[in-house]
C-alpha cells in the first residue's frame, strides 16, 4: 500500500490536523499496535472503535505520547501533528499536551477547587498575565465545557464535590482552558448515566467547531451520533477507517461487518 491513505486523496492536506504512518507499538514482547496508517482531519469528531483490547486506546495515546510513561512500550512510524514529527527528540512533551488534550474514562478532577482546576494547565504554561486574565479565561473553559451557570457561584468548592457528569464537564474545561488543537477523549461517557452522556455528547458536537476531538468508545450507538470519521480497530490493527455513516452501513470489510452486527466483540 503506499503511503497516502484513502482519506488524504479525497480531503485538501492542509486539513489534515495528524497523519500517522506505519506506527507500531510493542509493550514487551506483546505487539500491541500493527502498522496503522491513518490521517485525522481538523474540526471533525474521530471516533476509535473496536472490542476491548484491540488496541483503540493504545493508539490513541500516541497521539499525545501518553505511552512514553510506560518503561516497556516502544514505538516505532510517524506521527505528524501539522506536519511536525510528534517523536521528534527535540519536541517538548508538556507543550505537545498542551496542544493535545486528553478527556479519561472515569473522571479525574485534582483535590483543588473547582477554579484551580482549570487554571493549572494556563498557569503553567503562562497563558496569563494576572489576575483578571486568568479569570477571564477559567470562565471561558468552563462555558465552553457547558458548565459554567451550574458552579459560577461556587468556583471555590473543591472539584471533586460535583457530580460525576459535572466532574467530567470539568475535566473538559480543563483540558480546553489551554487552548488546545486536539482533544483526545478516551471513553469518555462510560462512567456516566444516560443524562450526563447525552451532555457530554452535545458538547462534543459543539467543540469540533474548534478542535479535532478524536474520542474512543465502546458505544456504537455513540460513535454513530458524535463522530463524522470513524476507525475500525481489531487485533491491533486498522481495519477500516472512513465516513461514519458508510462504515456503519456499507462498510467494506468483512470484520468490520461482523463486530457492527454484533457477531464479534
Amino acid at each position: 500500500m503506499n503511503d497516502m491513505t484513502l482519506t488524504e486523496r479525497n480531503v485538501d492536506t492542509k486539513d489534515i490536523k495528524i497523519a500517522a504512518s506505519n506506527v507500531q507499538v510493542h509493550y514487551g514482547e506483546t505487539h500491541a499496535i500493527k502498522d496503522v496508517n491513518v490521517s485525522i482531519e481538523d474540526k471533525t469528531v474521530t471516533a476509535f472503535i473496536g472490542p476491548s483490547g484491540c488496541g483503540k486506546s493504545t493508539f490513541l495515546r500516541c497521539l499525545n505520547r501518553m505511552n512514553d510513561t510506560i518503561q516497556t512500550c516502544s514505538i516505532k512510524g510517524k506521527i505528524l501533528l501539522d506536519g511536525e514529527d510528534i517523536y521528534d527528540k527535540r519536541v517538548d512533551v508538556v507543550q505537545l499536551r498542551a496542544k493535545v488534550g486528553m478527556v479519561f474514562q472515569k473522571p479525574n478532577p485534582f483535590p483543588k477547587s473547582i477554579y484551580d482546576n482549570v487554571a493549572y494547565g494556563p498557569k503553567i504554561h503562562g497563558l496569563a498575565r494576572g489576575k483578571s486574565e486568568l479569570d477571564e479565561i477559567v470562565e471561558k473553559a468552563l462555558r465552553r465545557a457547558a458548565i459554567w451557570e451550574e458552579v459560577k457561584d461556587r468556583l471555590n468548592a473543591p472539584g471533586t464535590g460535583l457530580s460525576g457528569g459535572q466532574q467530567q464537564r470539568l475535566c473538559i474545561a480543563r483540558a480546553v482552558a489551554t487552548e488546545p488543537e486536539v482533544l483526545l477523549m478516551d471513553e469518555p461517557c462510560s462512567a456516566l448515566d444516560p443524562i450526563a452522556t447525552a451532555q457530554v455528547e452535545e458538547l462534543i458536537d459543539e467543540l469540533r467547531q474548534r478542535f479535532s476531538v478524536v474520542i474512543v468508545t465502546h458505544s456504537m450507538q455513540q460513535a454513530a451520533r458524535v463522530s463524522q470519521k470513524t476507525a475500525f480497530f481489531h487485533l491491533g490493527s486498522l481495519v477500516e477507517f472512513g465516513e461514519t455513516g458508510q462504515i456503519f452501513t456499507n462498510p467494506n470489510d468483512p470484520r468490520t461487518e461482523s463486530y457492527i452486527t454484533g457477531r464479534i466483540g
